[in-house]
């Protein structure tokens, strides 16, 4: 299935915690990047290493990908004004609202919210749709790349405009090489 885009998948980091969630925000932005959304905004305890390394990552893997911090979460929320899913596993189950935001992708953004510290109980009433991967307790990440894949039609971007480098993949081994 290929889906035609107008808008473009944002990712709020909801509660990032400096010390506590470095890498867990880090890997929900490469996940992010990876599987095809644009945006991540970052919300929390403002960290500038985080922004710093996924920002160098894009310049030598490529890619438009643009990571930022926003210390007002409640008044982005209100500004945008897409599409606003929030994935937690008390949500309905997303497979049944997919179809739905793909046709609402094709006209405008989608922002997809990801907690991090306990999630606000305001969030579950600003979200147009919370959303569920699953029921049980599990990862941030796994629930985002789970829905990137299926909101993208399973498809991820093969190649990344202005790469530095990319992977020459290889049944054994590691293999990189400059482009």
């Amino acid at each position: 299935m290929s889906i035609v885009l107008m808008g473009c998948v944002i990712i709020l980091r909801l509660g990032h915690r400096k010390e506590r969630d470095k890498r867990i925000t880090t890997h929900a932005a490469l996940v992010a990047r990876a599987f095809g959304a644009k945006k991540m905004v970052l919300c929390g305890e403002e960290d500038e290493s985080i922004i710093e390394s996924v920002r160098k990552i894009v310049e030598r893997w490529g890619g438009d990908f643009e990571i930022e911090y926003c210390k007002n979460y409640l008044a982005f929320l209100k500004e945008f004004s897409g599409l606003k899913v929030h994935l937690t596993m008390y949500g309905i189950d997303f497979r049944e609202k997919i179809s739905e935001i793909q046709n609402t992708l094709k006209e405008k953004d989608i922002l997809v919210i990801v907690g991090a510290e306990k999630v606000p109980g305001e969030i579950y009433e600003i979200a147009d749709l919370n959303l569920a991967v699953t029921h049980q307790p599990h990862s941030e990440v796994a629930a985002l790349a789970v829905f990137l894949y299926e909101l993208f039609g399973r498809k991820f971007p093969e190649k990344f405009e202005n790469a530095k480098i990319e992977v020459v993949p290889c049944v054994r081994g590691k293999k990189v090489k400059k482009v």
